[in-house]
């Protein structure tokens, strides 16, 4: 996937993402937004701890950005053991996932991001793993090969994916906990602004944390993100003291409107309504025409435009919804004899 790096409301991690670790929440107590999942994985914790076991193993999924990873090391954190993470395509072989399960302790996380793109043979191993808490080898070759089984400590599997779909059905169903992560709500999100604003010591108004979050997609990645940008600006123009109208500014300036698109997303509305009279336009065809990759549109633009109701997904491709054109001020061209559509 190739995403404009400087694009400040991508909710995929930047380096700049990991400058300030914390910014991250440690404790489910800390954390914000999410209330059915926090209250969910409060009682998981404390069952495990009542009967001193390890977790179960347990699978996020949803849209990028919206603390996935934090979850993760605050699963770890709360039960008091190590995190070793790794991302499914940084395991190429089987020896490699050998290899990391064999240096697990008792009760041990692994969090393994991007776990729907593990290769099919890795995720064999990874099975009698989970389920078992054992590891299959094969030693030698041909007749004379035979199997050992090694024995693993108990251990827990975190597993992150923003496509639930491309899980292979043995290994999903492997998870005895699976949650989906939403976009934030308003209020979440001025908090955790208001939280950031504090952790980096940045002077904010109320009404300035209201915009910032307003702008941030539902996303907390991209608000924390969109603060410290803020900040710099303030720093350069303000005094260093972020009001609504220095963050209005600031966003501006990084061409990003009221509600929280960029020129990413107006290209892709524009082209589809502009170029292809709304739709319906298949996505690979979208991705041609603004020369980005189908997989990023997919995954980094799509979510928050149907989220927002800008854009439909039908069986015959994509289709520009009555919102779109009215947030982009464009009036749709009636076929001929017909009346205005709106």
């Amino acid at each position: 996937m190739t995403i404009e790096r400087g694009r400040a409301v991508t909710p995929e991690r930047l380096p700049e993402d990991l400058a300030e670790p914390s910014l991250r929440p440690r404790r489910l107590a800390e954390y914000i937004g999410q209330d059915r999942l926090r209250q969910n994985l409060s009682i998981l914790i404390e069952a495990a701890q009542a009967r001193a076991e390890p977790l179960d193993h347990v699978l996020f999924y949803g849209p990028p950005g919206l603390g996935k990873t934090t979850l993760a090391n605050i699963l770890a954190h709360e039960m008091g053991v190590k995190i070793k993470t790794t991302a499914g395509p940084a395991i190429e072989r089987a020896g490699d996932l050998a290899a990391i399960l064999t240096n697990l302790g008792q009760g041990d996380v692994l969090f393994i991001d991007e776990i729907h793109r593990l290769r099919r043979d890795v995720e064999e191993v990874l099975y009698s793993a989970m389920e078992d808490f054992a590891l299959d080898i094969i030693v030698g070759k041909g007749p004379s090969a035979r199997s050992i089984r090694l024995s693993l400590p108990p251990f827990t599997i975190v597993g992150a994916t923003t496509r639930p779909a491309m899980l292979a059905a043995p290994l999903r169903d492997r998870f005895g906990a699976v949650y989906r992560l939403d976009f934030y709500d308003a209020a979440a999100m001025e908090q955790i602004v208001t939280r950031g604003a504090e952790v980096l010591r940045i002077p904010i108004t109320a009404p300035g944390a209201v915009l910032i979050a307003k702008r941030a997609r539902g996303t907390p990645r991209v608000a924390l993100r969109l603060l410290r940008r803020v900040r710099d600006y303030a720093e350069v123009r303000a005094a260093g003291r972020i009001e609504d109208v220095v963050a209005d500014e600031a966003m501006r300036l990084m061409e990003i409107d009221d509600l929280g698109l960029d020129d990413l997303d107006r290209r892709v509305l524009e082209t589809m309504i502009l170029k292809f009279g709304g739709g319906p336009v298949g996505l690979e065809t979208i991705a041609a025409s603004i020369g980005e990759e189908a997989d990023t549109i997919e995954d980094v633009v799509e979510p928050y435009l149907l989220q927002l109701g800008f854009l439909d997904r039908t069986p015959r491709g994509r289709v520009a919804t009555e919102h779109a054109y009215r947030h982009l001020g464009i009036q749709p061209t009636p076929k001929p004899g017909q009346a205005p559509l709106f």
